[in-house]
C-alpha cells in the first residue's frame, strides 16, 4: 500500500467514525489500513509528521486522532 492511498484509507475511516469518537487506538487505525503493525506504524508516523493526525498520550495510554479534532482541541482552542 502507498502513503497517499493509506493516508485516504484512515481520513475517510476516522470521519466516519467521528461522531462517536475523536481518538483511536494503534490496533483501530492497523485495522482500517489492514497492514501487519510494522507497516501501520510507519504510515502512521508519516501522517503525524505532516500534522495530518495528532498523537495524544495519558502516560499510560497512547491515542491518535485527526489533527483539530475532539474535546481536547476545542478545549485548547486549536480549531
Amino acid at each position: 500500500m502507498d502513503y497517499e492511498e493509506a493516508k485516504q484509507k484512515i481520513v475517510e475511516g476516522l470521519t466516519k467514525k467521528q461522531k462517536v469518537k475523536s481518538k483511536f487506538y494503534f490496533n483501530d487505525l492497523a485495522k482500517i489500513l489492514g497492514e501487519k503493525p510494522r507497516v501501520a506504524k510507519k504510515l502512521i508516523n508519516q501522517m503525524v509528521q505532516e500534522e495530518i493526525l495528532e498523537y495524544w498520550s495519558s502516560g499510560s495510554t497512547s491515542l491518535y486522532g485527526l489533527k483539530g479534532t475532539g474535546k481536547q482541541a476545542h478545549a485548547e482552542h486549536e480549531d
